[in-house]
């Protein structure tokens, strides 16, 4: 008889690593807004976009009217809306773009010369203007001999200086007076200076194409982009200074406003675990972002704002995402901001619209960008 002592090998349990960041880069922008109970992330997306960009241009923070550009597309997708028939979305919602295109035509405002409240409320409500609007649309639309609207423009500008104010048309600023048109100019900012970049591969790389998305009603163009290319270019704007405003998805359960995170688990079952905790995550290709956007797992349902660049303790890169849901809430973390990693860009993302200055001059000859 003897026995014989086995050494078992001790089984190393990964240690758990709570999420610990560094800024990498952090570009200035302006305070974080709430857009409340609205749709219009896109503005207050776009219109956080363009302050960073003026303070770029003059060095100063101006704080500009998310709900001038919001009125104005309103009469816009009304437009639309009557133009088709009745055939096409009318709703809150937009792009980044549609801000571009107000800008163009009406200008721009200070938020103190157009703030887009009739009362003392200081919480937006747009629950109500939308469906009033098509009420009238749609009975001019069925083209109703005993309608109540037969002139739409005047009964949709009526809704809208009710719910949000008439547009200025002169306006005090820091002791000069400005119209919309001279205060845009004052601002040195042109909205002729922005693209908008995607990555699909329904249509050809580095082609201009109409992205089909149910807030696209402008018909707005893209440029299509290899997806590693769209990552790269995003890095370079930042490092270079620049800016991004974001199109994306952010109705995945591992997209949390509370913990302030934004990551894809590569196991189904961390989607809890990798809000505070970091997590393997997939790795994204170019096939399963296009089949996640042709199956609707993948939609534009929220728009913000990339400023800056983090990593964790592990190197691993995440984008600092200004949101526009404000930071006086229980659900609200990380100040507000969102650490999305690349991850999730690389799967969710919609666009970025971004200065053609952040561009690489061979990008610009390939898409042939002036």
């Amino acid at each position: 008889m003897y026995s014989q002592e086995f050494k078992v090998a001790p089984v190393k349990i990964p240690v758990q690593q709570a999420y610990n960041f560094t800024p990498i880069i952090d570009i200035e922008a302006s305070e974080i807004k709430n857009q409340g109970n609205t749709g219009t992330c896109w503005s207050f997306s776009a219109s956080s976009f363009i302050e960073s960009e003026i303070f770029k241009n003059t060095g100063q923070l101006i704080d500009i009217s998310e709900m001038y550009n919001v009125r104005e597309t309103y009469n816009a997708k009304a437009w639309n809306y009557v133009m088709r028939q009745g055939k096409a979305q009318f709703s809150e919602g937009g792009l980044a773009h549609d801000v571009l295109n107000s800008i163009k035509l009406h200008g721009l405002v200070p938020e103190s010369a157009f703030t887009g409240f009739m009362t003392e409320s200081t919480s937006y409500d747009h629950s109500k203007i939308v469906p009033e609007m098509q009420i009238i649309l749609d009975n001019f639309i069925k083209n109703d001999k005993n309608s109540k609207y037969p002139n739409w423009k005047t009964s949709v500008d009526s809704i809208l200086d009710i719910k949000l104010g008439k547009q200025p048309e002169n306006f005090g600023y820091n002791g000069l007076f400005y119209n919309p048109k001279s205060f845009l100019e004052m601002t040195k900012f042109d909205p002729d200076n922005y693209v908008t970049l995607t990555s699909f591969l329904h249509v050809p790389f580095n082609s201009q194409f109409i992205l089909n998305i149910p807030d696209n009603f402008s018909n707005g163009l893209f440029y299509n982009l290899k997806l590693n290319q769209l990552v790269e270019v995003t890095d370079i704007a930042l490092k270079n200074g620049y800016t991004l405003a974001l199109d994306c998805d952010v109705s995945e359960k591992t997209f949390s406003s509370k913990y302030g995170i934004a990551v894809i688990p590569n196991k189904i079952e961390e989607q809890e675990k990798c809000l505070t905790y970091i997590v393997e995550e997939s790795n994204i290709s170019a096939e399963f972002r296009q089949q996640e956007f042709e199956n609707y797992n993948t939609t534009d349902d929220h728009l913000m704002h990339i400023v800056g660049l983090v990593k964790d303790q592990n190197g691993n890169e995440y984008y600092k995402v200004k949101n526009s849901w404000g930071t006086n809430s229980d659900r609200i973390g990380n100040d507000g901001y969102v650490y999305m990693s690349k991850p999730f860009f690389k799967l969710k993302t919609i666009s970025v619209m971004v200065n053609k200055k952040a561009l690489n001059e061979d990008l610009k000859k390939e898409l042939k960008i002036q």
